[in-house]
């Protein structure tokens, strides 16, 4: 089940998997987004290679401040040419949206509307985990390097990301080359 969705509206939508503040729809190779993994202490962020095709830990932001936080993420987004941000949901085992879940779509919506950029979810259960295992497996301590932790729990989220949007463009191109004209 996908959470990423394809942009291709003409004005501010808003739902639960998507907030795109877009006019035109969006076809293109190059992508230039970021990733959040958003925690009540710190804020992961990754980035991706202008292809779309790999995504990289860049910096944690030590959350002090909407504002604060705020000029940290408008800096990166500025500096990287930034188009969307990619945000880590942490839904329930289960699939439903808890409360921390309902708190980041609020955060991430005012970061995404303060920037301007176009918004999209990511299932992110079990990332941290996964992060935490790839530290292990480098013999780093986890609990000594957690904004390590959130860099690499964005990655994955925006990896995600990357990984669906890509198999999404090729099954539209190959269904376009399909259609008779």
């Amino acid at each position: 089940m996908s959470k990423a969705t394809q942009q291709q509206t003409t004005d501010t939508h808003e739902n639960a998997n998507s907030v795109v503040v877009s006019s035109q729809p969006k076809k293109q190779s190059f992508i230039s987004a970021l990733g959040l993994d958003i925690g009540r202490k710190r804020i992961g962020v990754a980035g991706c290679d202008g292809t779309g095709l790999i995504a990289s830990g860049l910096t944690t932001i030590e959350r002090k401040s909407f504002e604060l936080d705020l000029a940290q993420l408008k800096h990166l987004a500025k500096e990287r040419h930034v188009q969307l941000l990619v945000v880590g949901l942490p839904y329930s085992m289960d699939g439903s949206l808890g409360k921390q879940a309902q708190e980041i779509q609020k955060l991430a919506t005012r970061y995404a509307q303060a920037l301007q950029l176009s918004l999209e979810y990511v299932d992110e259960r079990l990332t941290s985990f996964q992060a935490e295992q790839l530290l292990h497996s480098q013999n780093i301590s986890p609990s000594r390097n957690k904004g390590l932790i959130d860099r690499k729990a964005a990655a994955l989220i925006l990896q995600q990301w990357l990984d669906e949007r890509r198999t999404s463009l090729a099954a539209q191109r190959k269904s376009e080359k399909k259609l008779p004209f």
